[in-house]
């Protein structure tokens, strides 16, 4: 140890170093890389080709075969789904303690293997100043990664396989091939260490807070006493080390997911085959729809538990550190109104209204529909955004029943000024719907003969009207979900995904 703090000295890492007084991982002798390091690593190893989360199976085929041509890592074909995919593990290390871990066994779950493919790219480079940690993990571990478990569904973007089977409920049976798979190469490799990968819903946060919870993590149950023994308390231990970094970078952001005992779920079966393990999932951010900023949170915590587990030096954290997390509560929406005045003056009622924004996948794309949530006391809940709508009311969208001949090369600054008027949806010509069928405009198109928007809110329907005051003057317009401020010059970075009607 006192060599290798020395090489990370000399090689110029931004960590905190001294001379070490004993190789007891216990003891403050642990590489300490500090959050502008980690964040350099990350920015010189991203893997470009993977920006969006709708991505497929050949495009991970083809990033795969490219390392494989590189051949620092160790690339296998271990099987193949259940409509002929193929599914690879990839190794890095000849160490004695053993990882595994694995991604998408949920289709629709992609954010952390982008960040494994990252991890590839550091781990599969050499030659520069970060040799020392490839090779303390390298000495010391057998890492063993399992990256897009479930590429049926990830082709359709869907939660469950081609057989439609949870497979993280089929750790116990093996029904799907894909879970048969993993349970195999959990047998073959026996890991001391687990990783199991998810994205869970962005509408956890953190308990009485407005904030969504970023990452949730989980020592798994493995029986259903929920008993702490020195395997679930190791992992309990390495979940406390990545809270420790997260909270650098998203404070007050971190929950910890449901730790019912399930006994088809693998989480809770690596633990009870031995392996210490940790579930991360991915939940949401304001204003990173595609979870690229929580795709480099993955990387950081996986890179960091990796090099402790390669020194031992998560043995420093406490499981009271973990428990200290609190756990995800639902409370979250995309946008919360408070106190909106309802109705025709004569029976104006005031409450509040919560929306949210559900996906529909197209291929690589998608679109949104977004829904009226909730109606009432919604002092509970929260918003990424929120609007104190004291004074002001609801007013209804009007529909512009023209054939706009041009709507196909409509820009968003021309429909934001049609929103400002008041219209919110516009008729198009059908060959539009064939140009256009997907479009980021702020207004509605739709090649119907009627088009009907919402006078009043409604439980479960189109969330697409004015927030205004009592004069009719328009404030606020909340197209399918999405907040426009319209006294402000349009903003081009909202994410709007509509579609043609």
């Amino acid at each position: 140890m006192k060599s290798l703090i020395i090489l990370l000295c000399m090689a110029g890492l931004n960590v905190s170093c001294h001379e070490a007084k004993t190789t007891s991982a216990t003891k403050d002798d642990h590489m300490k890389i500090d959050t502008a390091t980690f964040n350099a690593i990350y920015d010189r190893f991203q893997e470009p080709a993977l920006r969006h989360r709708r991505f497929k199976h050949h495009e991970v085929d083809s990033l795969i075969k490219e390392h494989e041509k590189r051949g620092q890592l160790g690339i296998q074909q271990i099987g193949r789904s259940f409509e002929g995919r193929a599914i690879y593990e990839v190794t890095f290390g000849k160490g004695s303690k053993k990882v595994m871990m694995w991604s998408q066994m949920h289709g629709d779950e992609p954010t952390a293997t982008m960040a494994l493919f990252d991890l590839f790219n550091f781990l599969g480079s050499k030659g520069d100043e970060y040799d020392n940690i490839r090779s303390l993990l390298k000495e010391n571990l057998e890492i063993h990664f399992i990256p897009m478990l479930n590429p049926d569904g990830a082709e359709r973007f869907q939660r469950r396989t081609a057989q439609g089977i949870d497979m993280n409920r089929d750790a116990r049976a093996g029904q799907t091939a894909e879970g048969a798979l993993l349970r195999a190469r959990a047998k073959a490799i026996a890991p001391q260490y687990g990783f199991n990968l998810h994205d869970q819903s962005i509408y956890y946060n953190v308990p009485n807070t407005k904030n969504p919870v970023g990452i949730a993590l989980l020592a798994p149950a493995y029986n259903e006493s929920r008993e702490i023994n020195p395997v679930r308390e190791n992992a309990m231990k390495l979940a406390a080390g990545m809270n420790e970094i997260l909270q650098q970078y998203i404070p007050n952001a971190v929950a910890k997911y449901d730790d019912t005992y399930t006994p088809r779920g693998f989480g809770d079966n690596f633990q009870s085959w031995d392996a210490s393990t940790v579930l991360i999932e991915s939940g949401g951010m304001k204003g990173d729809p595609e979870k690229q900023q929580i795709r480099k949170l993955n990387f950081i915590i996986i890179l960091n538990a990796l090099i402790q587990i390669a020194e031992d030096s998560y043995a420093r954290f406490d499981k009271k550190q973990y428990e200290e997390i609190p756990f995800n509560v639902s409370q979250m929406h995309d946008i919360v109104i408070r106190n909106i005045e309802i109705g025709p003056d004569s029976t104006t009622f005031k409450t509040d209204l919560a929306i949210r924004r559900g996906e529909t996948t197209v291929g690589r794309d998608y679109y949104v529909r977004g829904r009226v949530e909730d109606i009432g006391d919604l002092k509970e809940s929260f918003g990424y955004e929120e609007i104190e709508a004291e004074g002001l009311k609801f007013i209804g969208g009007k529909v512009d029943y023209t054939n706009y001949l041009n709507a196909a090369s409509l820009s968003q600054e021309q429909a934001f000024e049609l929103l400002k008027k008041g219209i919110m949806a516009v008729r198009v010509k059908e060959e539009v719907l064939k140009e256009k069928a997907l479009h980021d405009l702020p207004i509605h198109l739709f090649t119907q003969s009627t088009f009907y928007l919402p006078m009043s809110p409604d439980f479960g329907g189109m969330a697409s009207f004015y927030i205004g005051d009592r004069n009719g003057n328009l404030k606020y317009a909340i197209l399918n979900g999405y907040l426009i401020d319209l006294t402000k010059d349009f903003d081009r970075n909202i994410p709007i995904k509509n579609r043609v009607h």
